[in-house]
């Protein structure tokens, strides 16, 4: 982005670590999201993506290193803080990841109830469910189970309840993944209009080049447990570098 100076660091990782015994998956990580980007993260499977987004969702503790939301270290964060500033931040998960047992609305309430200081009365939960649907083009879809969706809708869905909380962060992981392409194009030009709306800023990690090409305004590839290096999509895609090449490529 340019004059990044000037712009506000919503979300760092400063030498990020985590091994499993020899395995050492992320060898001192580094990355910054600045407010209103788009920032996707590209990896081979295996590369530490899924490790990172569980460090920083706090699902799992780096052996060092530090994650700084909003200027908050969550490495040395008690739990009850940490809860309540996850509701700044939207969660889009692999696979939609919807309760199947629960409709679309009760999908969507969950967070609402987990965090009722953001609205007022069954009223203000109301409004909220409708808006996060109507965001996603789902108004209709209010009453039926998961079951009932395809997979795009699904995928809808779990956006509208990342969503509903409005958050100031979104992290996708692997939006476009199980779609087909066409489905694909319509998560991603959603993605786009939900950070215009909202003024959002966006960590997304994805193997999806086309998705990386449409929605990113930095690129960083992990490689070997680093950020091994960063740039806008068409700066990547016309490096000389053998490795960065290499997900680029036809």
């Amino acid at each position: 982005m340019s004059s990044e100076k000037n712009i506000k660091v919503v979300l760092e990782l400063k030498d990020l670590r985590k091994s499993f015994g020899d395995n050492h998956v992320l060898n001192g990580f580094n990355l910054k999201l600045y407010e209103g980007e788009n920032l996707v993260v590209m990896g081979k499977s295996g590369a530490g993506k899924s490790v990172m987004i569980k460090c920083l969702v706090g699902l799992m503790q780096p052996d060092s290193g530090s994650i700084t939301i909003n200027d908050y270290d969550i490495t040395a964060m008690k739990h009850d803080k940490l809860d309540l500033l996850r509701t700044e931040i939207g969660f889009l998960f692999q696979g939609s990841a919807l309760y199947d047992s629960m409709t679309v609305r009760e999908n969507l309430e969950f967070p609402l109830r987990r965090h009722k200081e953001k609205i007022n009365n069954f009223q203000g939960t109301e409004i909220l469910v409708r808006e996060a649907l109507e965001n996603v083009g789902l108004e209709n879809s209010i009453d039926l189970m998961p079951s009932e969706l395809s997979g795009g809708m699904q995928r809808r869905v779990a956006l509208a309840r990342a969503l509903i909380l409005k958050p100031k962060i979104i992290m996708y992981d692997e939006p476009t993944t199980g779609l087909d392409p066409i489905t694909a194009k319509e998560i991603i030009q959603l993605m786009r209009t939900i950070q215009i709306k909202y003024h959002t800023s966006s960590l997304i990690i994805t193997h999806d080049v086309d998705c990386a090409r449409v929605i990113s305004n930095r690129i960083i590839l992990l490689i070997d447990g680093i950020s091994y290096v960063e740039g806008t999509f068409e700066e990547l895609s016309n490096s000389k570098d053998q490795k960065v090449q290499a997900f680029f490529k036809n």
